[in-house]
């Protein structure tokens, strides 16, 4: 199998591009309002509660906006991506904002070697999961980064969704790819992305994996975490079934017909025990 870090990885250098240039990412109002908040971060607020004063530490963090966000809130910031390019970004958007926010180039699963110490909060923000083979390492790695009382927080789209077929044009909701972890990862080749951008891209072939919301919530415990949330959502923060979904405001994208139908997105919480 072709090394999926290194195929991935140059995906994401030049996504990075796309992503900073495109109005999408609203990096520019970052550096004009001292308040300004990804809208990610926006929809997160109700559930993270008070981070002022907290270690973080933002897993896979591409270019930063929800790892400055955080920082905002008060929390103080460590970023960690694969991509040099997104980190490049990163730092830039954090020093033209005028935030002392860390970023440390590793894979997931090199963080523990990575970065120093313990941290009070591990956040995974949406997109984030599906880069990820092995689901259960990625808890194990997860729970090696928190203090004791340190809390895990993601949120991310719904396996459902990521399982679904978008090409279909008849109305009908068809799942076609894996909903469970595989051996093996989905191969896409996308000249595309996620956001509006004209960037004509170079490196388009990607290695993913989906995951399952069991195994997920199996990880999380068989890595000695103790589970303290888990919400569903009917949306999710970007027009993932294109021409199927609505706009319904902040950021967030809801399908258009009978939204009921399917899970978007979720949120899930952990923590490590104090003792």
């Amino acid at each position: 199998m072709t090394d999926y870090l290194d195929l991935n990885r140059a995906n994401w250098d030049d996504r990075a591009v796309a992503h900073t240039a495109s109005p999408d990412y609203q990096v520019s109002r970052f550096a004009d309002d001292p308040q300004f908040l990804s809208e990610v971060v926006r929809f997160d607020q109700p559930r993270l509660g008070d981070v002022a004063g907290l270690r973080g530490v933002h897993l896979q963090c591409h270019i930063g906006t929800d790892t400055l966000s955080l920082a905002r809130l008060g929390a103080t910031m460590t970023g960690l991506d694969f991509s040099g390019a997104s980190l490049a970004s990163a730092r830039s958007l954090a020093a033209s904002a005028g935030a002392a926010v860390d970023f440390v180039e590793s894979d997931v699963y090199s963080a523990r070697s990575a970065l120093t110490g313990e941290f009070d909060l591990v956040y995974t923000g949406i997109g984030a999961l599906c880069w990820l083979p092995d689901i259960k390492r990625w808890a194990r790695t997860v729970a090696s980064l928190l203090a004791p009382g340190g809390r895990l927080f993601v949120r991310e789209g719904h396996p459902v969704l990521w399982s679904l077929d978008y090409e279909r044009t008849d109305g009908l909701l068809s799942i076609t790819e894996p909903y469970f972890e595989t051996t093996e990862p989905q191969v896409y080749d996308e000249a595309s992305t996620y956001v509006a951008t004209e960037h004509v891209f170079t490196h388009t072939v990607t290695h993913e994996w989906n995951h399952g919301i069991g195994e997920i919530v199996t990880a999380v415990l068989e890595a000695g975490l103790v589970l303290t949330g888990l919400e569903e959502h009917q949306s999710v923060p970007w027009n993932a079934i294109t021409g199927r979904m609505q706009h319904i405001g902040d950021g967030e994208y809801q399908l258009t017909d009978r939204p009921a139908r399917l899970p978007h997105s979720y949120t899930l919480q952990a923590t490590r025990p104090a003792v």
